[in-house]
């Protein structure tokens, strides 16, 4: 079954057009507070289709994936007993109840290890905001673990060039369902650690 070879073509078109910047700034910001597309599956196929211009699309990502986060840790502080229920439903609940016990437990190593780290960023930066954890701390976690993320990527691309365009356009399929098990397998490993 062929899922990530059209996928991937069609977001390597995306990444090629003249809004791209500002359609990865939105989807940096919305990872980190509500929405569940890494930003990755956008950032990598951009650094491909410019890659004199990665290191400015992973320092957009890291500010607007900040900003998002920021958003994220608003909605925990003020706005959690609106969005409580619909978490209560969703998928989102078990790992908002862990992401409160480590944010009880290791603080600021949890933003660090969630902002770098494939897990939902974004529960933790909920989390973060009841929790009540330090503001100005968070944020500078979070540039630091969000930045390192996106810069890896980019860095690699570049590192990559040609070579590892090509490898990606042959191995796609397999490498996006490496990519399924192995944050399967992660998330998994942290429900059962709960």
């Amino acid at each position: 079954m062929r899922i990530f070879a059209p996928l991937y073509e069609r977001v390597l078109g995306w990444s090629r057009h003249r809004h791209a910047e500002r359609y990865l700034a939105a989807l940096s910001f919305a990872e980190s507070s509500f929405f569940p597309v890494p930003v990755d599956v956008m950032l990598a196929p951009m650094c491909l289709a410019d890659r004199a211009r990665a290191w400015r699309f992973a320092a957009g990502a890291s500010i607007f994936s900040v900003l998002g986060g920021v958003a994220g840790y608003f909605v925990g502080v003020a706005g959690f007993e609106l969005l409580e229920p619909w978490l209560r439903e969703s998928h989102y609940w078990p790992a908002f109840e862990t992401s409160r016990m480590w944010l009880d437990r290791y603080g600021m190593w949890v933003i660090f290890v969630a902002g770098f780290s494939p897990i939902p960023y974004k529960v933790f930066t909920i989390a973060a905001g009841v929790a009540a954890l330090n503001l100005p701390m968070f944020i500078i976690t979070s540039l630091i673990a969000r930045g390192a993320r996106f810069f890896l990527v980019a860095g690699l691309i570049v590192w990559g060039g040609d070579k590892l365009e090509a490898t990606l356009q042959q191995h796609v399929e397999r490498i996006g369902w490496a990519v399924v098990v192995v944050v399967v397998a992660i998330v998994a490993w942290f429900v059962v650690r709960g």
